[in-house]
């Protein structure tokens, strides 16, 4: 988590999309706002055992030259002793060589900062060296999430402590000015036998006096400086490029992960080798895989922070670690630009989450992560709370996650075949080469791969990107007769007409044309209108037609047409939990306390109803969970049995799903099916048969909310899948011959 937005995945942010509020890095002098600073010289010391930072750093900062003042900020827990203006040899300051200066401080209440606005000599020339000693403690011990997905980071402005260290940019341990882009020199002292990374190589290390010494070099402009440390096994290797470049990649993990190093190392150089050729060169010279001591998955320059449980349970996927590594080019090497929309992570999870299983030839996977995307933002995003991706600026729920990484990185994925792919990988080399090192917004995306394809793409940057909403399409009727070609040959013309519920838009849409002897799928215009009507030709006779199957272009799915899935529940208005159990200590009454939890700070119509077994009327409307053990097979049954029909069949001592048979007390399963009588709703089970086989799924269950059913056996997925509908036909009516 960072104040800046540099490669971080799933922070937890507290500014607001108006940019940093009054009085943060700005001083009371005209020009201020340009003052920044060019690089950092820090020097040190970290007690673990009680909390305490000791600093000193030489920052060079570039300021107006008839600034009188330039304001930092650095955390409000840190003592600011000194600052002192450190003369160059072209200067005059007498008769010491460093100024003692004055400043005042005070404190920013969102988000919690210390103001330091230090009073300049009259005569500078722009550019000034200030030697700050300062010390204190940062000690906010990282909190679970406060939202239902479980697998979160947690949450922590930063911490120094005996279970480990994690200092980020908005720790703010360091004196900065907002918006600055510097390069670091960091000294940096710890306990006898712990280890510290932070970005950029290490230079030099030395132990002394029961204190561990490194000096660490980052000569690449960087928005911001996250330090770690804790005590680690290390493994590292040097792995070269196809292009020859040398990579260092190491992983530092705690002892009970460390036989996990090789696994992660070679999966890091597999996703070094597939994303150079199409980012170009890596932009550092190390990459390491970094254990953490709390829930994280966090993405910084040269390497990545994995909580421990993400370690152990291999978390090497291209949505997990390669979406970390391509950070290192989006977001960690090309900036977002400070106070305009974030494209940065609709770009990666455009990259890893979805591209990557188009680049393994997985067509089934990446079938999968479109209609993830797509039913995300039907699910979490109402209409009435829609907002334009160049608002996005960071996830702070749901929302955010399906309009900021979904709808961008489909956005990505319509770009690419607007202006075709040649241009558009073209085109993404060149933006990344381009703004190395710099910070880029969406205005500067349009202009470059406006220029590599020669189009001109205003309008679809101002409807994809600058205005919210998405279509939501239905096929009207659809017609054909046949008729005598151009080349005397028979041919079926036909008339389809699509309709848009909503706001419309203006796109090409896929219909797939299903024939007596064969498919065909054709991309037709639709206009930003209420009907539009396409005309296509077929070479033999049409009997139905669908609109998009595969999913290939970004619209609203209606809650009726949705995948039944856990996430259905999750966000229904209506929403009833039935515990299904007896004892007060079973696991799945963890599930309805976190529930409860999550769902204090709601207003009362939208809480959700706990109901118990035994008895217990269901209501006819809204979504229900129902959470049970093989004891409670008579309350389960019927409600299986009504809205999920021959797909499940729940035994006491075992339940058939999707033709296959699981029988054991190490069993559980959680399904999803549409609620009968209930359009728009579902049934949610979490069926067990001991307090084993779902207590490790009841603290994840919410991870587990896209699939229609998941197996469990002893906690770990044995198998998942969905209960997929056919996508909506329109049969074709046929015409006389004319």
């Amino acid at each position: 988590m960072s104040i800046r937005l540099y490669g971080i995945c799933h922070a937890i942010v507290a500014l607001l999309l108006t940019g940093v509020p009054a009085g943060l890095g700005i001083a009371a002098s005209s020009g201020q706002e340009h003052s920044t600073v060019l690089s950092h010289d820090l020097d040190i010391e970290l007690i673990p055992d009680t909390h305490e930072l000791i600093g000193r750093d030489h920052v060079n900062a570039e300021v107006p030259i008839d600034a009188a003042t330039v304001a930092f900020s650095i955390a409000p827990t840190l003592h600011v002793e000194s600052v002192a203006l450190i003369a160059r040899m072209d200067q005059k300051y007498e008769p010491d060589s460093t100024l003692e200066l004055t400043f005042t401080t005070d404190t920013v209440s969102v988000p919690s900062s210390q103001r330091v606005v230090i009073t300049l000599p009259r005569a500078h020339d722009g550019q000034v060296t200030l030697a700050w000693t300062y010390r204190g403690i940062i000690d906010d011990p990282p909190k679970e999430p406060r939202h239902l997905r479980f697998v979160t980071p947690s949450e922590t402005a930063g911490h120094i402590g005996p279970e480990g260290v994690y200092l980020s940019g908005e720790s703010q341990w360091y004196p900065d000015i907002e918006g600055s882009f510097s390069t670091f020199r960091l000294k940096v002292q710890v306990p006898d036998s712990w280890t510290v990374v932070t970005q950029g190589h290490q230079e030099a290390g030395t132990v002394s006096g029961g204190r561990v010494s490194s000096m660490w070099v980052v000569p690449e402009r960087s928005e911001a400086l996250t330090l770690v440390a804790n005590t680690f096994v290390t493994k590292s290797r040097t792995w070269t490029s196809r292009g020859g470049q040398p990579i260092e990649l190491a992983t530092y993990f705690f002892a009970d992960n460390a036989h996990l190093a090789d696994e992660y190392l070679d999966a890091t150089a597999t996703y070094l080798d597939a994303y150079i050729p199409i980012l170009g060169e890596f932009p550092f010279d190390r990459f390491s895989v970094v254990e953490n001591f709390f829930a994280s998955g966090l993405g910084m320059p040269s390497f990545t922070l994995l909580g421990s449980g993400s370690i152990q349970r291999h978390y090497i996927q291209p949505y997990a670690l390669g979406h970390e590594i391509v950070h290192s080019w989006i977001g960690n090497s090309v900036f977002n630009r400070a106070g305009h929309g974030n494209w940065v992570e609709g770009l990666t999870t455009f990259l890893a989450n979805y591209y990557w299983h188009e680049l393994t030839h997985d067509d089934r996977q990446a079938f999968e992560q479109r209609r993830m995307m797509l039913e995300g933002y039907s699910v979490y995003v109402d209409p009435e709370q829609d907002y334009p991706v160049a608002r996005f600026v960071t996830k702070s729920d749901e929302k955010d996650n399906a309009i900021g990484y979904q709808k961008s990185a489909f956005v990505f994925h319509q770009l690419r075949r607007e202006i075709g792919d040649d241009a558009f990988w073209r085109g993404l080399k060149v933006f990344v080469g381009q703004y190395r090192n710099r910070p880029a917004d969406w205005r500067n995306i349009e202009a470059v791969f406006a220029q590599e394809s020669r189009h001109d793409l205003r309008s679809f940057f101002e409807q994809w990107i600058e205005r919210g909403g998405a279509p939501s399409l239905s096929l009207g009727a659809a017609d054909a007769h046949l008729v005598k070609g151009n080349d005397g040959r028979p041919v079926w013309e036909m008339t389809i007409r699509v309709r848009q519920d909503g706001p419309t838009f203006r796109m090409p849409v896929p219909l797939k044309i299903v024939m007596k002897n064969g498919v065909e799928t054709k991309w037709v215009p639709v206009e930003a209108s209420v009907e539009s009507t396409a005309h296509v030709s077929v070479s033999d006779q049409p009997l139905l037609v669908q609109l998009d199957p595969e999913l290939t272009i970004f619209r609203r799915i209606a809650r009726s047409q949705l995948t039944p899935m856990l996430n259905g529940y999750a966000t229904d208005r209506t929403r009833t939990v039935v515990g299904a159990f007896s004892d007060p200590a079973s696991p799945l009454q963890r599930i309805i306390t976190r529930i409860a939890d999550q769902e204090a700070r709601l207003s009362d119509s939208r809480k959700t109803q706990v109901l118990s077994g035994g008895g217990a009327t269901i209501p006819r409307n809204g979504s229900v969970l129902v959470l049970a053990g093989a004891e409670q097979k008579s309350i389960v049954d019927p409600i299986a049995a009504e809205s999920c029909g021959d797909f499940v069949r729940l035994g006491e001592e075992g339940f058939r799903v999707d033709g296959e048979t699981y029988e054991g007390t190490e069993m559980a399963v959680l399904l999803t099916c549409r609620r009968a009588h209930a359009p728009g709703s579902v049934v949610t089970i979490l069926y067990g048969f001991s307090s084993a086989a779902v207590e490790k799924v009841s603290r994840f269950l919410f991870y587990y909310g896209w699939q229609s059913y998941v197996v469990f056996r002893n906690g770990t997925v044995v198998k998942r899948g969905l209960w997929q509908d056919e996508p909506e036909m329109k049969e074709v009516r046929i015409h006389a011959t004319q």
